[in-house]
């Protein structure tokens, strides 16, 4: 049987194959995957087509193949992993960063005051202090010198620190020293901000 001719065949049954799946499957999606697999085995069958009175009534056999086979596989998949042990519990790190946002309101005002950032100190200030990017790695990141970078990142840690008294240095690297700070106690470094 040559491509043509098989082309034939699925134009005229593909929409009659379908409706079949869908009515042993009482599933659109799985439907679609069954007349695939019923195509694919019927191409591999083709041989023995030739002698067959009704190419409909054959390709519903083969569909009908198609269906019992994926059932008992499916079967098969849910016993096999019914006998396995219960996964043992790992707790989601997400709910940990939830727990952490949620605490005292500060992750809210953090959030608020980013929103309030130029897109651009607010993409270096993710990048730099919650990503863990070093400056080099930030001006290759946003495509720009790393001057730029430490400027935009000096330039927003600023407004965050006036906006909402957050610090945006994120999380510390292993290995890395925390960063010295001046304390602001007289009213001159204070104004200065």
């Amino acid at each position: 049987m040559d491509h043509q001719l098989f082309a034939e065949i699925y134009e005229a049954h593909a929409d009659a194959v379908y409706a079949h799946a869908v009515r042993m499957t009482a599933d659109r999606a799985g439907a679609e995957d069954v007349v695939s697999l019923t195509f694919l085995e019927a191409w591999r069958l083709r041989a023995t087509l030739d002698g067959v009175d009704s190419r409909r009534a054959w390709l519903f056999g083969v569909a009908t193949n198609v269906i019992r086979n994926t059932r008992r596989a499916a079967r098969r998949h849910r016993e096999a992993m019914g006998r396995l042990p219960p996964p043992e519990y790992e707790p989601d790190p997400a709910d940990a960063v939830v727990d952490r946002l949620g605490g005292d309101g500060r992750a809210a005002a953090a959030l608020a005051a980013l929103g309030r950032l130029s897109r651009a100190d607010r993409e270096v200030i993710l990048l730099y202090a919650w990503s863990g990017l070093s400056h080099a790695e930030v001006a290759q990141a946003c495509g720009v010198p790393v001057g730029t970078v430490r400027s935009r990142l000096s330039r927003a840690r600023a407004r965050l620190r006036r906006t909402s008294g957050v610090e945006a240095d994120g999380p510390r690297r292993p290995g890395r020293a925390p960063r010295p700070r001046a304390a602001r106690t007289d009213i001159t470094q204070e104004g200065a901000l």
